[in-house]
């Protein structure tokens, strides 16, 4: 899996609105996207414990939090956001999947100044099953299917909703929201989580919503869990806000480069080791499976559609190693395709022209290849004498096109998906 950096996910996110709708575990998925979309490092054990502070990482508390009184009650309530120039990222506290709370919060996005999101991230759960009496898990499934009922009214179909699964919870619970007689050693939430997800992922899918089936990713990595039982470390969030990000791009058309790298790992340290495997994204039935940039450092040459003749091999005069490059060339340097680059170097122009692979070659690439693997194009006959060296710049494929700005909704490189939600027999108009 791709791991972006933090000027890629501001490519990525520029002019987007993004909502985040959920209880503290989503609230930590809020703080690791902001703090991402602005440096490169992991969230500190004191950021992801601390709650309703009035700033984080340039944001601000918007409502709730310590404006108010500090509770674990079903009332409780906060609102954060971080906006800088080109992004807007907005948090609001849930302590259920339903209720007339939710309906004034997409009440609020709808008469926003920004308008509705363009992507909206949710997930609530915990607080549904354990903080709502004996009739929780039939109040849960009713919600469920009033929120997608309600959220297919009210979005449009530019907007990408990702209804994020249940995290696991440990054996032993003792987070502070949960009441007295569910902890410690009742073990019957795992279940229950288990089983909310299948059913909120089934609700999600046949209102035709994207799932991230975070139960799925996280299922075998218990020990980024923190002592609670119910939160996660900043290792683990990293992951998630990487599988999230790589989501959003699937959506949009955006295409990442192959990587071979699995496994919860960040830039601050080593990969996560042990049972790793369950992290890679399953890929939805019935998908088709997406092109993705080559492994090797240039690119393939299309295979011609009849045989040609096998062209003479050319001899070449001895050259030095590495071959030394043009002073008029770009200096960049041979790499694998997995290659991490420093998100504190700035991009330069030429740089970025070619972060998509083209299946149309430049002229400086057409009949040109490395010894093995691609076919020379018929040359004429050698001339006697020697043959002279010709230089070639090369090829660096990155992640993202070029940007041109054309308004906050400007398409990308691809088309995106398309949205597998039904027109409204009455569509609402996007508020002006």
């Amino acid at each position: 899996m791709v791991h972006l950096q933090a000027s890629e996910v501001q490519q990525l996110l520029h002019n987007k609105f993004v909502v985040i709708l959920g209880d503290s575990v989503q609230r930590a998925v809020y703080k690791d996207l902001v703090l991402l979309l602005q440096k490169d490092c992991l969230l500190t054990t004191n950021q992801l414990k601390a709650k309703g502070e009035e700033t984080f990482e340039k944001d601000k508390l918007v409502d709730g939090g310590q404006m108010g009184p500090m509770h674990n009650g079903i009332q409780y309530r906060e609102v954060r956001q971080f906006c800088d120039d080109h992004h807007l990222v907005r948090f609001y506290f849930l302590t259920r999947v339903y209720s007339s709370y939710l309906e004034a919060v997409l009440q609020e996005l709808q008469s926003s100044e920004h308008g509705l999101p363009d992507v909206i991230i949710m997930n609530s759960c915990l607080w549904d099953l354990s903080r709502y009496g004996p009739d929780s898990w039939q109040s849960y499934l009713k919600n469920l299917e009033s929120l997608f009922g309600l959220l297919g009214q009210v979005l449009p179909k530019s907007c990408l909703l990702v209804w994020n699964t249940a995290m696991p919870v440990g054996e032993q619970i003792t987070a502070g929201f949960l009441p007295l007689e569910r902890q410690p050693g009742d073990d019957s939430l795992r279940v229950q989580v288990i089983e909310a997800n299948f059913y909120s992922s089934t609700e999600a899918k046949k209102h035709g919503f994207d799932v991230l089936d975070l139960h799925f990713h996280f299922r075998h990595a218990e020990q980024h869990l923190q002592r609670d039982g119910v939160h996660w470390d900043e290792r683990a969030h990293r992951h998630l806000s990487q599988l999230l990000l790589a989501h959003v791009a699937d959506a949009w058309g955006v295409e990442l480069p192959q990587s071979d790298s699995v496994g919860l790992s960040t830039q601050a340290g080593p990969a996560m080791g042990g049972r790793g495997r369950g992290v890679q994204r399953r890929r939805q039935a019935g998908r088709v499976p997406r092109a993705f940039p080559p492994s090797r450092c240039g690119p393939l040459l299309p295979s011609p559609l009849l045989p040609l003749p096998q062209p003479p091999r050319l001899p070449l005069p001895p050259q030095p190693h590495p071959f030394p490059f043009d002073p008029a060339m770009p200096q960049f340097l041979f790499c694998p395709q997995d290659t991490n680059f420093a998100s504190d170097e700035p991009f330069q122009s030429d740089q970025i022209s070619n972060y998509f692979h083209s299946d149309v070659l430049s002229p400086t690439q057409t009949g040109f290849s490395s010894e093995d693997d691609f076919m020379i194009d018929p040359q004429p006959p050698v001339p006697p004498g020697p043959v002279p060296y010709l230089q070639r710049a090369p090829v660096v494929h990155r992640v993202f096109p070029r940007y041109v700005p054309r308004g906050p909704y400007a398409p990308w490189g691809r088309r995106p998906r398309s949205s597998r939600r039904r027109a409204h027999s009455r569509p609402q108009p996007r508020p002006q």
